[in-house]
């Protein structure tokens, strides 16, 4: 079998307030295979999102082990982490955070700019990406005049743009009608499987979970 792109060994988040300890996580270990989607399944306040923002390296305070895409984190500098989260991951959030200034073509196009690509290769990428979305009509269309679907599909694009080994999602069709996250969850795993990249998707939503390779289950800080 080849190395998980993601790997968490030990993984423990306390928060301390007064003289109360809380333990978010406590010693979670998570594999993810190269290619495969797994859903994080738990009720709010389960420590799903604690989880992705460690795996996402957004913040420290964690203790454990991380391996993303070969690499420990634990022993990056703060520049070190950045790298890997510039070049190994991709993010879609409940809330798309789209640059409101900007159409949907430049908001998938810029992360790729800020990489290096090619300016015309990153907009070619950009619009083969939004057009497999059902978006080619809108590329011009800045976020204030698109639907919550389509700007959550925007976000899916953007976060796929620079082709990450493992896109990390936290409850990206939270915010939608029933109908819609059916349909944008759907193009979702549809287009990261096409890629070819891994996603570790946060939801409380049984249905949608199993919709996705494997289920994870994180209660009381103890992934099962």
């Amino acid at each position: 079998m080849s190395e998980a792109v993601l790997q968490t060994r030990g993984l423990c988040r306390k928060f301390t307030q007064g003289d109360v300890t809380i333990e978010v996580l406590r010693g979670v270990d998570l594999d993810v295979q190269p290619g495969e989607i797994v859903a994080l399944l738990g009720p709010s306040g389960s420590g799903k999102s604690t989880l992705l923002q460690a795996v996402g390296l957004l913040e420290g305070g964690f203790e454990g082990s991380i391996r993303i895409a070969g690499r420990e984190a634990a022993s990056l500098d703060d520049d070190g982490r950045t790298e890997l989260r510039r070049d190994a991951l991709g993010f879609v959030y409940q809330f798309h955070h789209l640059l409101p200034d900007f159409d949907a073509l430049e908001n998938v196009l810029l992360p790729q700019i800020i990489h290096g690509a090619d300016p015309a290769a990153a907009r070619e990428r950009a619009e083969a990406l939004l057009t497999k979305l059902g978006l080619a009509a809108r590329l011009d269309h800045r976020p204030s005049k698109l639907s919550g679907g389509e700007q959550q599909r925007v976000a899916v694009a953007r976060a796929l743009a620079n082709r990450p080994p493992l896109v990390l999602a936290d409850e990206p069709t939270g915010n939608l009608d029933e109908a819609t996250a059916d349909r944008v969850l759907g193009e979702f795993l549809s287009l990261v499987r096409g890629e070819g990249s891994a996603a570790l998707v946060a939801t409380h939503n049984e249905r949608l979970a199993a919709k996705m390779d494997r289920i994870v289950r994180l209660h009381e800080g103890v992934l099962t």
